[in-house]
């Protein structure tokens, strides 16, 4: 059974570095919009009886999240024997639980929207809640960037140091951070203890977990307007950290993210390509272009990790 790799429009870059992981041609696919915004699409081979992949991820706007369902209902319409959903960013993977009267599950609906449409499996990276993944009662994975971030890590700091300790930013990253201590040799984990006043504000509570002269990375899923990395970094600075590090999977950047980024007390920022951005250029919508001002920021690529785990999935 021959296997094939489509994209939406938003992950289009990240896509075309899988294919060529996998010695492919990414699929051709034409877009099109009426009049009112309309999304129109169409798959411009057959998929008939093949094993289709089709990534994207989908932060806001909902448009990314439309055009996934729309390719899915078309490759089920067209036959595909298989159908995956590669999501890099799984977006509203934050809103798992009704916390007050009158909000909505969104990721169940979100979940519930993609299986409807038509797909077998998905596949993500860190998302941010692993309960999400139950939502979709059919295969799901979720892949750690641990290992490429670590990776990385030892090319900056080829002796690394034995005083290193990896800090989780909030309760919600120690399990990132757990095996990120465990990958690089069991290293010391220390936890900050947040409490989030109300959206994108937080407030440092205390921290647990000896830092004092120590060199810090900081793990965490998501970096949304910066806040609780840059509160994380500073706290570590004032507890007499040495050297911060830090590494994010998802790079939403709002706001004034990457200005406050530079002001911190964190010498280098990795992040993954799961979300599509630039910097120095302007780079055609609808990726996200960020100025000139990434200079303590290091992107670095998860095309390698997930054309391995195609590659799996396809031969079961």
């Amino acid at each position: 059974m021959e296997f094939k790799i489509f994209s939406g429009q938003f992950s289009a870059g990240l896509a075309k570095k899988i294919a060529k992981e996998l010695g492919q041609k990414l699929g051709r696919i034409e877009f099109r919009k009426f009049s009112d915004g309309e999304i129109w699409l169409r798959y411009k081979e057959d998929i008939k009886g093949r094993d289709i992949f089709i990534i994207q991820s989908f932060p806001s706007p909902a448009e990314n999240l439309l055009e996934l369902l729309l390719m899915i209902d078309a490759a089920k319409n067209s036959s595909a024997r298989r159908i995956t959903a590669v999501i890099p960013y799984f977006g509203y993977a934050r809103q798992d639980k009704k916390d007050q009267p009158g909000t909505p599950v969104s990721a169940e609906l979100i979940t519930n929207l993609i299986r409807t449409a038509g797909a077998d499996r998905i596949l993500t990276i860190d998302i941010h809640s692993d309960r999400v993944l139950k939502f979709f009662k059919s295969p799901a994975e979720n892949l750690s960037a641990d290992m490429i971030f670590i990776k990385e890590i030892k090319k900056h700091l080829p002796k690394l140091p034995k005083d290193l300790v990896v800090l989780a930013p909030d309760a919600g990253s120690v399990k990132m951070a757990r095996s990120f201590a465990a990958s690089l040799g069991n290293c010391g984990i220390a936890v900050i203890d947040k409490e989030r006043q109300k959206l994108n504000q937080v407030k440092i509570k205390k921290i647990s977990g000896k830092i004092k002269n120590k060199s810090v990375i900081i793990v965490d899923d998501i970096i949304d307007t910066g806040n609780t990395l840059i509160a994380a970094a500073e706290i570590a600075k004032k507890k007499a950290a040495k050297k911060i590090y830090a590494c994010v999977t998802h790079p939403l950047f709002f706001g004034k993210a990457i200005e406050k980024i530079n002001k911190s007390s964190i010498s280098k920022l990795f992040i993954t390509d799961t979300l599509p951005f630039s910097f120095g250029k302007k780079s055609t919508p609808p990726h996200l272009y960020l100025g000139s001002g990434g200079k303590k920021i290091k992107i670095i690529s998860v095309a390698p990790l997930l054309a391995q785990a195609i590659r799996k999935i396809h031969k079961n």
